[in-house]
């Protein structure tokens, strides 16, 4: 399978998250840029996950579909179901809510997150309350190519 190559303007893989993108500050979701989206490829799904949650391995933060097959998704998303600016976009529930929800370890611990983008062969025709496992059953036979960005966080203030 081809990879995709996410990265983000604000933080480097494996580099920390600014505290702009975190559930204790202004919760925006990042700006992503992805590279090498395959010929064919008519939308994108987006998922975030917790790697470092204490109760459920790889928590689920966020996750969007029928995203245009565009090399940047902006940063900021509005929570929603469907979305139509600053791009079109239809947000699952993630962390209890429709959009983004941004690290939020508690105490002081380090946990890691992983943005995984998917470039698919299709529209995924799934319900607005759809979860993580929903969206990976939807787009099991769709995905031409996938890539993953990890950021680390870490709350610095008790």
């Amino acid at each position: 399978m081809h990879e995709l190559e996410v990265t983000s303007p604000q933080f480097e893989n494996e580099g920390w998250m600014p505290d702009s993108l975190a559930g204790y500050a202004e919760d925006n979701s990042p700006e992503l840029n992805i590279g090498g989206i395959p010929e064919g490829t008519m939308t994108l799904a987006l998922v975030m996950d917790d790697l470092d949650h204490p109760l459920v391995k790889g928590f689920n933060h966020w996750v969007a579909w029928n995203l245009p097959p565009s090399s940047r998704i902006p940063g900021s998303i509005p929570r929603g179901a469907t979305m139509e600016n600053p791009i079109r976009i239809e947000q699952g529930i993630g962390y209890g809510k429709h959009g983004y929800r941004g690290p939020k370890p508690p105490f002081n611990w380090n946990h890691r997150y992983r943005f995984t983008v998917y470039a698919l062969d299709a529209q995924i025709d799934i319900s607005a309350d759809s979860r993580k496992e929903e969206l990976m059953e939807a787009i099991e036979n769709h995905v031409l190519a996938s890539g993953t960005l990890t950021g680390k966080y870490q709350r610095r203030h008790a």
